[in-house]
C-alpha cells in the first residue's frame, strides 16, 4: 500500500510542475505577444518616418535642380512637364 501512495506522491508532485511550468509558458506567450504588437508599432512609425524623410528628399532634389543643378535637371523638367499637363487638363474641364 505503502508503493501506491508513493506513486500517488510522485505522480501529484509532477503534475504540480507541470501546471506550473504550463503558467509560466502562458506568461511567457503573453509578455511575447504584447513585445510583438509594440515591435509592429514601431516599425510602421519607422515606415511612415522613412516616407516622410523620402518626400522631404525629392523636393530638395527638385529645389537643387531649379537653383542651377544639372546633376537632377532632367527629373526636375519631366515634373514641371507633368505638372503644366495637369493644369492644362484642369483649364480645360473648367472651360467646359
Amino acid at each position: 500500500m505503502s508503493d501506491l501512495i508513493e506513486i500517488i506522491d510522485s505522480l501529484e508532485n509532477r503534475i504540480s510542475k507541470l501546471l506550473h511550468k504550463h503558467e509560466l509558458l502562458k506568461q511567457q506567450n503573453t509578455d511575447l505577444k504584447e513585445k510583438i504588437v509594440a515591435l509592429e508599432s514601431n516599425s510602421e512609425d519607422q515606415a511612415d518616418q522613412l516616407k516622410h524623410w523620402e518626400e522631404k528628399f525629392s523636393a530638395l532634389k527638385n529645389a537643387n535642380a531649379m537653383l542651377g543643378s544639372d546633376e537632377h535637371k532632367r527629373e526636375t523638367k519631366l515634373k514641371i512637364n507633368a505638372l503644366i499637363r495637369e493644369i492644362d487638363m484642369c483649364i480645360a474641364q473648367l472651360s467646359e
